[in-house]
Formats: C-alpha cells, sequence, structure tokens
C-alpha cells in the first residue's frame, strides 16, 4: 500500500463559517487551526493547502477563562531600541479591532513560513454578526456543541 499524497486538482476546499460568541479562545483557535491544515480530513498532506476556508464572527464576543483576561499580555516591538510595547487582552477587545486576539492566537498555531502564511489567508474573522461571504454558501460549524468545554460556564 503506497503512501497517499494529495495533488492541488484533488484538492475540494470547503467554505465555513463559525460563530465565536461565547467561546474560548484557545479551544476555539485549535479547531479553527485544524480545519485550516486540513487535518480533520482523511486526506490530509502535510505540504499542501488541503484545508477549509474558515469564516469567524463575532469575535469580539470571545471570552477567556481564568484571569487571562486581565492577565495576559500580548507584546510587539517597535523596532527601536527599547521599544517593546505591551497590551492587555483586556484592553485589545475593547479596542478598534478585537479580531487581533483570535486571528494572533490562530497564527501562532500554525507553522511559520510560505505554508503558513497562504493558510492564514484563508482565515477571515469579522467582529460583528455579519461577513461578505454569502455567495460561497458557507457551512456553519457549531463549536459549542463539540464539547462541553468550549463554551465559558458563567
Amino acid at each position: 500500500m503506497k503512501t497517499y499524497s494529495a495533488k492541488a486538482a484533488d484538492i475540494d476546499k470547503k467554505w465555513v463559517v463559525i460563530d465565536a460568541a461565547g467561546l474560548v479562545v484557545g479551544r476555539l483557535a485549535t479547531i479553527i487551526a485544524m480545519h485550516l491544515k486540513g487535518k480533520h480530513l482523511p486526506t490530509y498532506t502535510p505540504h499542501m493547502d488541503c484545508g477549509d476556508n474558515i469564516i469567524v464572527v463575532n469575535a469580539e464576543k470571545v471570552v477567556f477563562t481564568g484571569r487571562k483576561l486581565d492577565q495576559k499580555v500580548y507584546y510587539h516591538h517597535t523596532g527601536y531600541p527599547g521599544g517593546i510595547k505591551e497590551r492587555s487582552a483586556k484592553s485589545i477587545i475593547a479596542g478598534k479591532f478585537p479580531e487581533r486576539i483570535l486571528e494572533k492566537a490562530v497564527e501562532r498555531m500554525l507553522a511559520r513560513g510560505p505554508l503558513g502564511r497562504k493558510l492564514m489567508g484563508n482565515l477571515r474573522v469579522y467582529k460583528g454578526p455579519s461577513h461578505p461571504h454569502e455567495a460561497q454558501q458557507p457551512v456553519k460549524l457549531d463549536i459549542a456543541a463539540m464539547n462541553r468545554k468550549n463554551v465559558r460556564s458563567a
């Protein structure tokens, strides 16, 4: 029996929409990364883009467990000496681009390089409940029903 390796013509990319309201950031990011890479498919090939196109809506309503909302810190560097900057997760979610929390979580779960950048191009995150991809007829993926821990209990 030979090892299966998918060709570009064999890959059938689907469109999936995920409602992130009330979902835990890390658990949601792992599922998104798995679907972007295509590891949920039996035809998974490590060096090919065989995953789905993912649309995430309500990204501003994601939740953190524990005290991560106050204690988690995101760093970036300006490029100048001593130019390290930090922002808490709470300030990013309350800011202008709350969808960046989820984008960074998924990006850091994928490999760096040309394939990882291509896979990130298949992810579209919107902070509100609407998206402009209705023409692609995306299938809804219910992450909350997969595992009770995916949703934060109040």
